[in-house]
């Protein structure tokens, strides 16, 4: 095959992850060794708008270091956009990588990035513009297709069994005197992924959180007052994870707002401080809410080793396959065992990636449907690394026999 010349460009699209410039840097600097083939490698800057804009960076021209340094960066370093791409913005999106003889896009971001992506391929294919066009994925929310995992989630994963065990904690410590409801609200919208992952953090039965609720799952607030009435019985304390995408029997959003973002998605949040109104006004036993928002997935202090590295390798494997002669993929991560754990990289058509979503398996889900089971936590493990456990402990508090009547105040 002949070697097709000409210039790169790569951009970012989507909420960012704690690893996203990683895969940035994969595809830079993978770039950076093929001057024989990339007459320049270039950055979009926020996504797709800086090709219709024009507000394009030489990446050649920065320091090594700089680039480098992208790997203990979070967030996004080339910026990002929501945009829907119309017939307009195509043929806008055509002239610009004609103009600068743009030969190689790289695309790096979620569900809708990768229909982005799909659009442009088949743009550039019926136009007979030879290019090569990549997906490059991440997202905290993990329902990608066609791909075991995603880059960016296990980051946000571990975020979320963290904060769930200790906020548990806090919860438990003032159980008897403060607020013993705790509701822990996660970023999800079709997806409960990240929900889910808060079941890795615990160690015995009262650790947090007792009760998991996931789009997956039909939601009815009398069930959940039942839920969490017997838990309370029972430990006399409750940590509650919920997706801000549950949805009635019905298949309507819990909650939502009147806004929609730019691909028609309405806007969610605010389940957390439902659900723990619910409880205080239903149950009379006071709750609270802990909303991390952007926090689940910008925390790089909290990042997963193996999350990092497979950020960097899926976009460093985007190039590699561009210079094979591939287009109109997404490079997926193909798992090969658990224990040990083993992934590799493969491609995944574009026009099966886009516009579809994945679930959590019925088969990962406890029977009760508040809870995961083992199937879940053997594939979520490994994405999340060692949590640091310091083997937390619980006194026994050996009671003292008491002297005086009691204190009826």
């Amino acid at each position: 095959m002949a070697t097709l010349r000409g210039k790169l460009v790569v951009a970012q699209s989507g909420g960012p992850t704690p690893v996203f410039n990683n895969s940035a840097c994969g595809v830079i600097q993978e770039a950076l060794k093929h001057d024989d083939v990339f007459d320049g490698v270039y950055g979009a800057v926020s996504g797709v708008m800086g090709i219709l804009h024009e507000h394009l960076i030489d990446l050649r021209k920065e320091k090594p270091a700089t680039i480098e340094g992208l790997r203990k960066t979070p967030a996004t370093a080339l910026g990002t956009c929501r945009r829907k791409l119309n017939e307009q913005d195509m043929e806008r999106i055509l002239a610009v990588f004609k103009a600068h003889d743009i030969r190689y896009f790289f695309y790096n971001g979620g569900n809708d990035s990768m229909d982005t992506a799909n659009k442009i391929n088949q743009m550039a294919t019926a136009a007979n513009y030879d290019m090569r066009v990549f997906g490059i994925p991440k997202t905290v929310d993990n329902d990608l297709v066609e791909t075991d995992h995603c880059p960016g989630f296990g980051s946000a994963a571990r975020f979320m069994a963290l904060s769930t065990r200790d906020a548990g904690r806090d919860t438990e410590s003032g159980a008897l005197t403060t607020t013993p409801v705790c509701v822990m609200e996660a970023m999800g919208r079709d997806a409960g992924w990240l929900t889910a992952s808060a079941a890795i953090g615990r160690q015995d039965e009262k650790d947090a959180p007792h009760l998991i609720y996931l789009p997956e799952v039909p939601f009815t607030i009398e069930k959940f007052l039942n839920d969490v009435q017997q838990v309370y019985d029972r430990l006399k304390f409750v940590v509650i994870a919920a997706s801000e995408g549950i949805r009635t029997p019905d298949g309507n959003l819990l909650m939502k707002s009147s806004s929609l973002d730019a691909f028609g998605h309405v806007q969610l949040g605010g389940v957390g401080d439902f659900l723990a109104k619910l409880v205080t006004e239903k149950l009379k036993i006071k709750a609270r809410a802990n909303i991390a928002g952007t926090i689940q997935r910008s925390l790089i202090s909290a990042s997963s080793p193996i999350d990092l590295e497979e950020a960097y390798l899926v976009g460093q494997m985007g190039v590699k396959y561009a210079l094979e002669g591939h287009s109109g993929y997404m490079v997926s991560l193909v798992r090969e065992s658990d224990a040990p754990y083993r992934c590799i990289t493969g491609l995944a058509p574009l026009d099966k990636v886009a516009n579809a979503a994945k679930s959590i398996p019925a088969d990962m889900i406890a029977p009760n449907g508040t809870d995961m089971n083992d199937n879940f936590l053997r594939y979520v493990t490994p994405l999340v690394g060692e949590l640091s456990v310091s083997n937390y402990v619980r006194l026994e508090k050996h009671a003292v026999a008491k002297l005086l009547g009691a204190y009826l105040r």
